[in-house]
């Protein structure tokens, strides 16, 4: 085997440094996602099978927020702005979206919950921003969150002098998923599917 000269080692340390860069940049996003999952970090609320077993005496306000992304031509909004309930207690609130055009449009929310310390305390149940969501021309439908406040948010080091959370969503456009699309082409084109 013929020894590398002084250039073909700089390439190959340069490919490398290249390949590894690439693979951090790729490794970085899910592990993000699972960081933040685990720890509440920048926003990222739980997921719950069932509400709390133990509801507390305090309470606590959640604000709710709703907006829409550049481009997205829907209106979208809270349908109640605060609710208080107690700490553990489960809290159901509705946003609603309006789809004012004449074509069909998906999307799918984004979400955040400030403060940021809180946002490992927050337990969504069941929520619309779980799937992708389709309107069709001048619907409007009511999407419900249903969520608590863990009770552990009070032993806190940080989370614990939180007074008020809010929870806020952000609806973006996507592709039509499969499904719809091809309904929607089948209408289009007078065929029935099953």
């Amino acid at each position: 085997m013929a020894k590398m000269d002084k250039t073909q080692l700089t390439a190959v340390k340069l490919v490398a440094v290249v390949v590894t860069m690439g693979a951090l940049a790729w490794a970085s996003v899910p592990f993000y996602d699972w960081f933040c999952r685990v720890t509440g970090f920048g926003g990222i609320t739980g997921v719950a099978n069932a509400g709390s077993d133990v509801i507390l005496d305090r309470t606590i306000k959640v604000r709710f927020d709703g907006s829409i992304s550049r481009g997205m031509p829907w209106e979208f909004k809270p349908k109640v702005r605060e609710m208080e309930l107690r700490i553990g207690e489960t809290g159901l609130a509705f946003f609603e979206a309006y789809n004012p055009t004449d074509r069909p449009v998906a999307g799918q929310a984004s979400y955040n919950v400030t403060p940021y310390q809180a946002g490992g305390f927050f337990e969504k149940i069941e929520c619309f921003c779980f799937t992708e969501q389709v309107l069709q021309p001048g619907e409007r439908m009511d999407m419900p969150v249903t969520f608590f406040v863990d009770p552990a948010i009070v032993d806190d080091r940080e989370a614990k002098y939180t007074k008020v959370i809010t929870l806020a969503y952000t609806f973006y456009e996507i592709d039509m998923p499969e499904k719809q699309a091809a309904l929607a082409q089948d209408s289009e084109t007078g065929r029935n599917v099953n």
